[in-house]
């Protein structure tokens, strides 16, 4: 059997059953496993290489500081034009800024990222962190996940017009910017058309970088914070290899120092061959493929190198997987799904619990033309509706296939390494994340055990020597502050303020 055989057989084993109009985590599966069926379609026309991330520094990011005037470019004036006075349907007793609007992060391309920031909700804000989130896909959208889904400051209603309050917001612990890229993304765009079709990890690093470069220069207030990149997924890739982007930069006479302390990725696709062994054995553990089906794969399926040549019974075991997760949704295996993507006359009841069709109503809520008029967005003029996901992704040029030896980078640079996981995500789930932090071969500081919120277990973590922390996080899918938000802001506060989650019942945090 040929590697391209091999891979449509995995690649079938995550498809859900979904209708076209339904947005949202469905398109994200689709983006992942888009992008898993390029990287691995005839022989490989993706580069795989996880060396390709090191020598990319001179090559692509070299030029970030031998062509300035590019790259960049004043920016005094622009952060009063990007205030965002009321967004529509914004509840009353708002008192943080918002701000939304465009970077260009190369003028002969005319390549524009859109951003949405939000200041702390904390009086003293200037003296907390900055934290960069960035959702994966690739070609997800953080403003549509991360900002109206999970961490931000609202969450759209069930009408599709009106916002209600997040009370679990990360912005009690930080002021935090969501960054949509690569071009593509959301309303992120470029003038020249080939850059749709020439997107990769390299080139998003890159771009990534020059956005915050320019971007502090626009809130200079934030020069000199504390700096924290977060995300999850495919921001496994995206976190890391900016972070590493700034690492070298930093070291650089020409550039900047961005004040870079830690990052945090959760669900995060980091190692090829333990994520994919990691998802057949959580499935098989969780009763929702066969032991049969499990034993083959892992006695006939290769997963230290995904090579072809697969056995026929390594194909069986594709097969029955397919038909077995026909009927649920992967990203959480005990979630509802959504029966009824209709919007509704008037707003749900406020509900801590996340709203299977939630993805429908942010869906309708940014293609409203008045909201896209106060977020400072769209500027292109779009011919078609914005989207979740975009599909940016039919020639992603390169795809490491590991970027474990970037976590070993920042542990000698004594950068906090945090990994979190919602435990019951079957697409990259805990499994995945506990065999590639096992691959990295860390002496253990503090052994697994619960760490608690609200009198009650959060999830279980384990320290390792060096700096990285792995945490889980319980009853949370893919999407970690969506089903469990007073969770996560307990582990995102204790995160950046470089404090253990708390052991015990009686320890409450000071978000």
């Amino acid at each position: 059997m040929g590697r391209e055989t091999w891979w449509v057989l995995f690649l079938l084993s995550t498809l859900l059953l979904f209708v076209d109009e339904i947005h949202g985590s469905r398109r994200q599966e689709q983006a992942l496993r888009n992008l898993n069926k390029a990287k691995f379609r005839g022989g490989g026309s993706i580069d795989r290489s996880s060396e390709t991330i090191f020598e990319a520094d001179k090559a692509v990011f070299g030029d970030y500081n031998d062509d300035r005037s590019r790259y960049y470019y004043p920016q005094q004036g622009l952060k009063e034009k990007d205030r965002i006075e009321r967004l529509p349907g914004q509840p009353e007793g708002v008192s943080f800024s918002q701000y939304g609007g465009y970077v260009t992060v190369d003028k002969i391309a005319g390549r524009a990222f859109y951003y949405y920031f939000v200041e702390a909700q904390q009086p003293h804000r200037q003296k907390l962190p900055l934290l960069l989130w960035l959702n994966g896909g690739p070609g997800c959208s953080s403003l549509a996940y991360g900002a109206m889904q999970e961490l931000g400051p609202f969450r759209v209603n069930s009408d599709g017009k009106t916002l209600q309050i997040n009370k679990y917001s990360w912005n009690y612990a930080a002021n935090v910017l969501f960054l949509e890229s690569p071009a593509g993304v959301g309303f992120s765009y470029s003038n020249r058309t080939s850059d749709y079709s020439n997107n990769g990890d390299r080139k998003t690093a890159a771009d990534n970088y020059v956005f915050l470069r320019n971007w502090l220069e626009r809130f200079a207030e934030y020069k000199n914070s504390d700096f924290y990149i977060a995300g999850e997924s495919y921001a496994g890739h995206y976190v890391p290899q900016l972070a590493h982007t700034i690492l070298y930069h930093n070291n650089h006479p020409n550039s900047s120092f961005i004040n870079l302390k830690g990052i945090l990725i959760g669900n995060a696709v980091i190692n090829d061959g333990t994520d994919s062994k990691g998802m057949w054995d959580f499935l098989a553990s969780h009763a929702i493929i066969s032991d049969q089906a499990a034993r083959v794969v892992n006695k006939l399926c290769d997963f230290s190198e995904l090579v072809a040549n697969q056995s026929s019974e390594c194909s069986a075991a594709s097969d029955e997987i397919e038909k077995d997760l026909g009927y649920i949704d992967i990203y959480n295996i005990y979630a509802p799904l959504c029966l009824n993507s209709n919007l509704t006359s008037l707003p749900k009841p406020p509900s801590v619990v996340t709203d299977p069709c939630s993805d429908n109503y942010v869906y309708a809520y940014l293609n409203r033309a008045e909201v896209q008029e106060a977020l400072h967005a769209n500027v292109t003029k779009l011919t078609h509706d914005w989207e979740p996901c975009s599909n940016v992704i039919s020639q992603w040029r390169d795809s490491a296939s590991t970027v474990l030896p970037l976590l070993h980078e920042f542990l000698n640079h004594s950068l906090q390494v945090w990994i979190f996981s919602g435990d019951v995500d079957g697409r990259v789930p805990v499994t995945s994340t506990k065999y590639s932090i096992e691959k990295m071969n860390l002496p253990i500081k503090t052994a697994w055990h619960p760490w608690f919120v609200n009198g009650e277990v959060g999830g279980y973590a384990e320290m390792y020597k060096g700096g990285l922390t792995l945490a889980t996080v319980r009853g949370a899918g893919h999407q970690v502050p969506s089903y469990q938000p007073a969770r996560a802001l307990s582990l995102v506060t204790h995160f950046l303020k470089g404090i253990p989650l708390p052991n015990t019942t009686t320890h409450i945090p000071n978000y």
